[in-house]
């Protein structure tokens, strides 16, 4: 058995000082901004790209257009998303309106989908278009549900995650939250019975962040990252979102399944990528 050297013993663990009013998405934005990286490329989809000061303008818009219809912080907020752009302007917007999101798998079943909005009280879905036949119905039998914001619809639809950004402004507000505020639920897989919500609090993603992407993965600005689980994932949303976000790096999505085919061809396409 080999034995620690002695730089070993003395190598102290990474710590990371969160202050106690924190705000998670303040926090994964405007460090890329202060760092000069708004022009820098935070996401790309199949629809095109998203820079870091656009990803700002538009949580931001998310944000306002959410508490301008009446949602207040620590609701819930239900994500059925197909991972394109449009999922991180959600989650990260919500999170700046102090609402909690919470993006759920969507290959689940619309009973599945049910029981998550009634167990998490869930006033707002966001979905994207293909789902709007399973969760259009929903709204009927579940009171506490409020409305749907649906991405991918046309812009001129008022249900529409379009119409919501061009109608919301543009300010920079965050919702002044704690770091030990809840910031997002996950549901479980429900191997052991029914789907359990898992709340993370606002500190969780800079911890995983800080403590494993960049001394392990050694995550840094000059990166460009896909993940093959989804963004719905505890896994995939720190390899899309929070990894990537807190490095300044940039991340590829993919809306359809993550067969060899379809990942063969992003890593032609993405490769290199020239900014």
């Amino acid at each position: 058995m080999s034995e620690l050297s002695t730089a070993d013993h003395d190598r102290s663990p990474p710590t990371v000082n969160v202050p106690r009013h924190y705000n998670a998405a303040f926090d994964l934005i405007e460090r890329n901004l202060a760092a000069g990286r708004g022009a820098g490329i935070a996401y790309i989809d199949d629809a095109g790209r998203c820079s870091y000061a656009e990803l700002a303008e538009r949580t931001a818009r998310f944000a306002n257009g959410l508490l301008a219809r009446g949602f207040e912080p620590e609701q819930r907020v239900l994500l059925c998303m197909h991972d394109t752009i449009d999922l991180p302007v959600a989650f990260l917007g919500a999170i700046r309106a102090g609402l909690v999101p919470i993006p759920v798998n969507t290959l689940l079943t619309p009973d599945d989908f049910a029981f998550m909005l009634e167990d998490s009280r869930a006033a707002l879905a966001v979905v994207s278009a293909a789902f709007l036949p399973v969760f259009e119905p929903l709204l009927e039998r579940l009171p506490r549900l409020r409305g749907l914001v649906v991405a991918g619809a046309p812009a001129d639809d008022p249900r529409s995650l379009a119409h919501l950004l061009a109608m919301a402004g543009g300010d920079a507000h965050y919702a002044a939250t704690t770091s030990d505020d809840a910031c997002f639920w996950l549901y479980s897989s429900g191997s052991t019975g029914r789907p359990k919500g898992t709340v993370h609090v606002h500190s969780s993603p800079i911890h995983t962040a800080e403590l494993y992407a960049r001394p392990h993965l050694g995550l840094d600005a000059t990166d460009v990252v896909y993940s093959a689980p989804k963004l719905f994932f505890a896994y995939g949303l720190g390899n899309a979102l929070t990894f990537p976000l807190a490095a300044g790096a940039t991340t590829i999505l993919m809306a359809e399944r993550p067969t060899p085919a379809s990942v063969f061809a992003r890593l032609r396409i993405y490769r290199p990528i020239v900014f």
